[in-house]
């Protein structure tokens, strides 16, 4: 357990903060083949955690079991053969296949079982997108509709809900606009000419609260469209009881969350290329200081993932480097923000500043309070090495259901923060500029940065030489 990232657990939906204790007296015990310890499902079968999942007319599981079960179930079955399985038990357990139905036994059965198929929409959209998931939605309500009318209405809304979740998440894909990755480096030779080409982040914006704010609408649209199995299937390894395929034999179905990976590298850069363009050392250091606050403001916002892009974007060599531009920044703030990001001890600032986030997110009055954008790589460390640290069979073949409790505490909280609604209102001018000003390669930073300040040793002149000629055509 040491190093293990703590976190706080995030609303009672999502935290697995065990299972009520009426329904297990006993310190540890197994009931139907699920193994129990101080009141907490720590393993099981497959077979019974699909049993568990089951609806009957007098049981409903936890609401911190579905999401834990839906959530980590795909590393071992994929969702439309875990739905199916479902379908299949209730119709055998309720006898839905007889030629007359006990209308009175599934009149308690069938709110239960819409509960379970409206959660499962609602938390794990994506798993819909495919055909055969909307087929098995459809087979149970034609079998226990006849029981009630209202079940075909409860039915469409699922399914009208589902398809706008659907078509605004695809929406959303397709609508945030295309990151235009690194532009030629070509660009370098506006030193010697009018830089009219290229627009400057102080031209489209100015303040740095605005900017802060902006750069928070872009993170939060971004954060909305990552699904919390991503997190799961990012890590999807063989099943070690099917030797023969992975669990999921298409693609990984993470873009959503590679697509967030990419935006906070182009930050990062973005950042770099603003610092290194200027051909005057006095609006070089203009640019840091600017960015200084906006990253200050960031952290008072709660926006902890492009507060480390810009920080991280200073600290790249072409931008450190900078020794004559650095001296004319005033640095006593950067160095207090850098301090809160310090690496060392797994983070300790860092998460210690995130605790206090996400404390002050769940006593909120207002979306402005509610913010919490974490890190999001080191949240991906994270959840990694969870998933890495821990089998997810024991020994026995049973499911290592310890594990995946931990594993939904943590996306869950991520559930939580994703949902929140951006409160600042959106510059679309400042928004395309952050995805489309163009942005130099590692190459093109350097570059940049040797004319703007000279080398200093024989390796910086080897490499600008080399530079000169690849880039700009020069001898």
């Amino acid at each position: 357990q040491e190093g293990m990232p703590q976190t706080l657990s995030s609303t009672s939906m999502f935290t697995p903060c065990g299972f009520s204790p009426h329904l297990h007296t006993s310190k540890e015990g197994e009931q139907g083949g699920l193994i129990f310890q101080d009141g907490n499902l720590t393993s099981a079968s497959l077979e019974a955690l699909i049993q568990h999942l089951i609806p009957t007319t007098d049981y409903y599981p936890e609401k911190a079991y579905i999401f834990t079960f839906l959530l980590s179930s795909r590393l071992f079955i994929e969702p439309h053969e875990l739905l199916s399985r479902v379908c299949h038990k209730c119709i055998e357990q309720q006898r839905l296949d007889d030629p007359v139905l006990d209308k009175a036994r599934i009149r308690k059965f069938g709110p239960k079982i819409l509960q379970l198929l409206t959660e499962w929409t609602e938390t794990f959209p994506y798993d819909f997108q495919e055909e055969r998931m909307i087929g098995h939605l459809k087979d149970m309500i034609h079998r226990i509709a006849p029981c009630d009318e209202a079940y075909w209405k409860k039915m469409n809304q699922l399914l009208q809900t589902l398809n706008q979740k659907l078509a605004t998440l695809s929406h959303g894909q397709e609508g945030i606009v295309k990151i235009s990755a690194a532009v030629s480096d070509k660009l370098v030779a506006f030193k010697s000419k009018p830089p009219s080409i290229q627009r400057e982040i102080l031209s489209v914006c100015s303040d740095p609260y605005t900017l802060a704010q902006q750069l928070t609408h872009v993170e939060l649209e971004r954060l909305s469209h990552i699904g919390p199995e991503e997190f799961v299937q990012a890590f999807v390894h063989k099943d070690p009881l099917d030797g023969t395929k992975t669990c999921f034999s298409e693609q990984k179905k993470t873009s959503n969350l590679e697509a967030y990976v990419k935006w906070f590298n182009r930050l990062c850069y973005l950042v770099a290329t603003e610092i290194c363009m200027p051909a005057k050392k006095k609006q070089r250091a203009q640019v840091i200081e600017f960015f200084i606050d906006v990253a200050r403001e960031c952290f008072n916002i709660g926006n902890f993932n492009s507060l480390m892009a810009i920080i991280s974007g200073m600290n790249m060599s072409p931008v450190s480097r900078l020794k004559k531009t650095w001296s004319k920044v005033k640095t006593a703030k950067f160095f207090i923000l850098e301090h809160q990001m310090d690496p060392t001890g797994n983070f300790y600032n860092y998460r210690t500043a995130l605790r206090g986030a996400a404390h002050r997110s769940l006593t909120a009055h207002s979306n402005r309070e509610k913010i919490v954008i974490p890190f999001f790589s080191l949240l991906i460390k994270d959840i990694y090495f969870l998933n890495e640290g821990c089998a997810n069979r024991l020994p026995n073949g049973h499911v290592n259901f310890e594990k995946f409790l931990e594993l939904a505490k943590q996306v869950g909280e991520f559930i939580t923060w994703k949902q929140v609604e951006c409160p600042f209102e959106q510059d679309p001018n400042i928004i395309h500029y952050l995805h489309t000003a163009p942005i130099f390669t590692e190459d093109g930073l350097y570059l940049a940065s040797y004319e703007s300040e000279s080398p200093e040793n024989q390796t910086e002149k080897d490499r600008w030489k080399s530079l000169r000629s690849t880039i700009l055509g020069k001898t």
